[in-house]
């Protein structure tokens, strides 16, 4: 095989390998929008907003059991559902979104399920950087918490 041919092969094969990686890291998001979808035109025994923070809940914890989340990555989930819930009920506080339908488990206007969607970004993000075995070289913590706070005062 020549230069050029390995150089096609090994490409092909780094590019397969991304794509998998890449798969397995949104198995989470997938897995809860998945759950969004069918929660909408499968008729449930309870409100459908507690039926997804249960089915959130369970797979959280099943990614936890099969061993494709671990704990660190669970509290940097549940940090990720802390932010997202603050966020919603700031977002419904001041009007501008709303969950219409009923649910034992909503506080404020917001279901506990939401925050779960935010915690779907980051177990992509802990898998993806786990996975990929990143590292991050040169930070500089005080110039990102400079930019950091106005951009979130903005907010």
């Amino acid at each position: 095989m020549s230069g050029q041919a390995s150089r096609i092969v090994f490409g092909c094969v780094q590019l397969l390998r991304f794509g998998g990686l890449q798969l397995v890291s949104c198995l989470f998001p997938a897995a809860l929008f998945a759950g969004l979808a069918v929660s909408k035109y499968v008729d449930l025994p309870i409100a459908r907003y507690d039926a997804l923070l249960v089915y959130c809940l369970l797979l959280t914890f099943g990614f936890w059991v099969v061993r494709l989340e671990t704990w660190r990555e669970i509290a940097v989930i549940f940090g990720f559902h802390l932010v997202g819930l603050a966020l919603e009920l700031f977002k419904v506080q001041v009007g501008s979104w709303q969950y219409p339908g009923d649910a034992v488990t909503k506080f404020a206007g917001v279901p506990l399920f939401a925050g779960f969607m935010y915690a779907a970004v980051g177990s992509y993000i802990c898998q993806a950087w786990r996975r990929f075995d990143l590292r991050v070289s040169g930070y500089r913590p005080l110039l990102t918490t400079v930019l950091a706070v106005p951009i979130y005062a903005n907010f």
